[in-house]
């Protein structure tokens, strides 16, 4: 089920008639409230969320799904007519997992929806024996688990999907654009802005280990997997 969060009944009732028509189970919800309560009863598969809503921002619910351990890695998205690049990179840090400002194209929009919950589904089922380890940090994509010197660490689905591609190259230098196509593939009009951010926000979480996270200049990252 998706959850859609928007205030302005008009958006709303067509993101989700277009959901809904698509194949893709969707519920709206005018104030955060109702949302809240919703999410106790059945955690959602995705949530789309305005930024300017009453009660509560959307950047206050990002970081509250981001900060609880049952919601941390359900993929959200932001619709909003915020669109500079500080509203941007601030949602961002916060922990969306993509960005869409409005208006936006319906089509557009179903292309980034399905993307999301396509490549969520993907990690939740990989191997179970898929995992790495480097000098205190883990990092198992099966139980989508990211660990420093013993300690859970809450990533974002993005930042959690950025790790994996950089251990799983580990060693070998990534363009932005080349982490754009894996990390981004069908989210259109991604900046390497964006990388950029992911990369800073995923050094502060994985502490010490981040440092394994190698910026060659001029080009892009690299994880150092040796020790």
């Amino acid at each position: 089920m998706i959850y859609f969060v928007e205030d302005d009944a008009s958006i709303r009732e067509l993101v989700l008639y277009t959901l809904n028509n698509a194949g893709l189970p969707a519920e709206g919800f005018e104030r955060p409230s109702a949302f809240w309560a919703a999410v106790e009863q059945e955690r959602p598969a995705l949530v789309l969320l305005d930024i300017m809503l009453p009660e509560e921002d959307g950047l206050s619910i990002l970081r509250k799904l981001r900060a609880d351990r049952a919601t941390r890695a359900v993929p959200v998205m932001m619709l909003t007519a915020k669109g500079t690049e500080y509203d941007t990179v601030l949602a961002l840090d916060a922990g969306a997992d993509d960005y869409v400002q409005k208006p936006f194209r319906m089509m557009e929009l179903l292309s980034r929806i399905r993307a999301l919950i396509r490549r969520a589904a993907g990690y939740n089922n990989l191997p179970e024996s898929e995992e790495y380890h480097f000098d205190g940090l883990e990092v198992s994509p099966s139980r989508h688990l990211v660990r420093v010197d013993g300690q859970d660490i809450s990533l974002t689905f993005k930042e959690f999907e950025l790790l994996c591609l950089l251990v799983e190259n580990r060693g070998i230098v990534l363009s932005r654009d080349k982490i754009l196509d894996k990390v981004w593939q069908d989210a259109m009009g991604r900046e390497s802005r964006t990388v950029d951010v992911h990369i800073r926000t995923l050094r502060q979480k994985l502490g010490d280990a981040g440092r394994r996270i190698e910026t060659v200049r001029g080009i892009g990252y690299k994880f150092k997997g040796e020790d």
